[in-house]
């Protein structure tokens, strides 16, 4: 038995943009959480990404699907995990707007954004 969370995104930046944004956020976080997980896997399929984490002897997994203006984070915890799902939720939605934030718009001409 598992617990259920999804979380949605929207954004302006097209399919591409917000894959990017999405990539360089996981390889992010998989650096800063090395030490606290016992395994993390990304694979993508399309505009689909697979996360797989092992931490505390259980295993949690997630699908973020990138759409032209919405992200759509589904992830499935473990039951004894269920108790964290709120704060879970949290962390995924703040992390989430994190990739998204820096030049929001695919129009936006920052210097700080990088071509996908």
């Amino acid at each position: 038995m598992s617990n259920a969370i999804t979380v949605t995104v929207p954004h302006d930046l097209g399919v591409e943009w917000a894959k990017a944004r999405v990539s360089e956020q996981l390889t992010k976080m998989q650096r800063e959480y090395i030490d606290k997980v016992a395994h993390s896997e990304v694979s993508w399929e399309g505009d689909v990404a697979t996360v797989r984490v092992k931490a505390l002897g259980q295993a949690a997994s997630a699908q973020i699907t990138v759409l032209k203006d919405l992200l759509r984070i589904d992830i499935q915890l473990p039951w004894l995990l269920a108790a964290l799902s709120g704060a879970v939720q949290q962390v995924i939605s703040r992390n989430a707007n994190e990739a998204l934030r820096i030049g929001q718009s695919k129009n936006d001409s920052s210097a700080e954004r990088k071509t996908p």
